[in-house]
């Protein structure tokens, strides 16, 4: 236990130690804070050390002279003594000095909470866009989409929660202990015995607070998850009358979450008491050592009252610094998870040449290729070659590697267990990562847009400037402007979350023109045309022949005729070439691709 203990304690400090690095840049803001607390803290301490003269003075007996003789008062204001004239101005000196010390550091804390949950989101956001497409392909999306708002929200709320409670609640308690040691040692003597006792409760409530912090977060991604994916899928939950299952679904990572937060609800509930409980032994023992004659002789009621006083006072930053240490560990459970996160290697980019733009003579050299962690080879063998302007078009059942395929041309999956790729007789491992991608445009079935202007979605991430002439003709080109025009703002037209308000043909020609624009000299098809009406693919076929045009092309197709035009068309069947030839040879072969024609023809 105590070894767990231990390393408990050194991942908390660790972790600590990491997320202060955030605050580094803020150091003024947080050294002021902090001063601000101390001295907030400190007022409480004076206040409660004020107690003992303004009772022993100012209360104090005088005595009375009456025919030569003094007659001692029985108790009472003292009006010859100015402590009680001065006791006014000094409690709202006091308690302007605590305002403006409680301003201060609120503010400061909170610029420095809301600085660091920007910080920590972007540089979440940052490492999203450099992580390799296979560790995003294997996380829960709600659980991503958590990290950057709940889990940074969290760290925010706990540093900030923490910051203020452990620097002005230790001060005010440790200024505390000071007074009532300096006025009765031996009364503060229980003191040194409950403390401990505290210590351990804190101690294991901290290691429940911090496993139950993580269960949350994770139940938390659930509900995310589940959200995401009826909002996406909303078309399809009403068409198939999936409410009730849905309903359900979502009850159940809700309750889930619920479950959660109830256990360390529990626990924190029941931590707060059992420290007052312990807290009240001490002042128990205070009450009854006062009722000891050896302790009269040395107590004034000012002392006794100032010693009341502090216990009383210090119970409330205990209860606080324990209130804090939930939101503190659920801030440290947090911070793991988002720091492991940061800590993930992003993609491999070892290369150093870069180039302005290639030919576009693309080799698969014996290529085999397996996805992490699966032991069966995605593909075995692929070997081909596609000069420069020249088309090659893969074929084949859904798996069988043609996607594949597409995704290592621009290193989307890295480590090839045999073989290599080269482009311009380069390895494109050999490539900077950003110049490789730069030679290479990509058009697939599942078209992604932005919630902006078409006009905006075309340029989208176009290096340089673009002109509105440069926009036009590329959606010229890709048959786009048919369309375009007839919307009432024409290109300032918003296309809505992925295009929603647009049709299946209208958002792939838009692709097609964003590609257009970009002019890439490698142009990758994933099954562009595969989901659209005959129509619909007509017109853009047409914007896909001029995209092709002087331009090194891999096209996937599931749609035969669309590539009957191409140079070598390549049958892909679980991972291998299987045949290899143009239109005309591969019908005369009459083989696999012959049979899908045939079928496809007579559909």
């Amino acid at each position: 236990m105590s070894a767990s203990t231990s390393n408990d304690k050194n991942e908390i400090w660790v972790v600590f130690k990491r997320l202060m690095t955030y605050v580094v840049p803020m150091k003024a803001k947080f050294i002021m804070a902090v001063l601000a607390l101390l001295t907030y803290g400190a007022v409480d301490a004076a206040f409660i050390a004020f107690i003992k003269p303004f009772i022993d003075e100012g209360f104090s007996q005088t005595p009375s002279v009456v025919a030569g003789v003094d007659v001692p008062t029985h108790g009472g204001f003292n009006a010859d003594n100015n402590i009680m004239f001065m006791a006014p101005i000094v409690v709202i000196l006091m308690f302007s000095l605590r305002g403006i010390a409680n301003f201060v550091s609120t503010y400061c804390v909170s610029f420095i909470s809301a600085q660091l949950i920007m910080d920590m989101r972007q540089q979440v956001f940052e490492h999203y866009l450099r992580l390799p497409v296979s560790y995003i392909d294997r996380e829960n999306s709600g659980n991503l989409i958590s990290r950057v708002t709940f889990d940074t929200e969290q760290i925010a709320r706990a540093s900030g929660s923490a910051l203020i409670s452990i620097v002005r609640d230790s001060m005010t308690a440790i200024g505390m202990l000071v007074i009532m040691f300096y006025y009765s040692w031996q009364l503060s003597l229980c003191i040194l015995v409950i403390g401990p006792i505290i210590g351990i409760v804190i101690s294991v409530v901290s290691r429940r607070f911090r496993k139950v912090s993580k269960q949350i977060q994770s139940a938390m991604g659930g509900v995310t998850a589940t959200t995401e994916q009826m909002i996406k899928g909303h078309k399809n939950v009403l068409v198939f009358g999936g409410q009730k299952t849905e309903l359900e679904r979502f009850y159940k990572v809700n309750d889930r979450n619920r479950y959660q937060n109830m256990k360390l609800a529990v626990a924190q509930s029941v931590s707060q008491p059992l420290i007052m409980v312990i807290g009240s032994f001490a002042l128990a023992f205070v009450l009854y050592a006062a009722t000891w004659d050896s302790m009269k002789t040395d107590l004034t009621a000012g002392t006794f009252a100032a010693i009341l006083g502090a216990m009383l006072a210090m119970l409330q930053p205990i209860k606080n610094l324990t209130r804090v240490n939930a939101e503190f560990q659920r801030g440290i459970a947090a911070c793991t998870t988002v720091f492991e996160l940061l800590d993930t290697a992003p993609e491999t980019d070892n290369g150093t040449f870069t180039v302005d733009r290639v030919q576009g003579k693309l080799r698969f050299d014996n290529v085999t290729f397996s996805y992490p962690e699966q032991d069966k080879a995605a593909l075995n063998g692929i070997d081909f070659e596609v000069k420069p302007g020249k088309t090659v078009a893969l074929v084949g059942r859904s798996g069988s590697g043609k996607s594949t395929i597409a995704s290592l041309i621009t290193r989307f999956y890295c480590g090839l267990t045999q073989g290599d790729i080269t482009l311009d007789d380069t390895s494109i491992y050999d490539y900077q990562l950003k110049s490789l991608r730069n030679q290479v445009a990509l058009v697939s079935q599942q078209v992604t847009l932005f919630n902006d202007t078409i006009a905006n979605n075309i340029a989208y991430a176009y290096p340089g400037e673009v002109t509105r002439d440069q926009i036009v003709k590329a959606a010229e080109l890709a048959y786009a402007m048919e369309f375009i025009n007839t919307l009432p703002e024409g290109l300032e037209t918003q296309v809505g979350e992925n295009g929603v308000l647009l049709s299946g043909g209208q958002r792939q020609r838009i692709a097609i023109a964003r590609a257009m624009l970009r002019d890439a000299p490698v142009l990758i098809l994933d099954e562009a045309t595969s989901a659209l009406d005959t129509e619909s693919e007509k017109a853009i076929q047409k914007g896909l022949d001029n995209l092709r045009h002087n331009r090194t092309s891999i096209v996937i197709a599931h749609r035969l005729s669309t590539i009957e035009s191409a140079d070598e068309i390549l049958v892909i069947d679980q991972g291998q070439i299987v045949e290899r030839g143009n239109h005309s040879e591969l019908i005369a072969q009459a083989g696999i691709y012959a049979n899908l024609y045939k079928m496809q023809f007579s559909q």
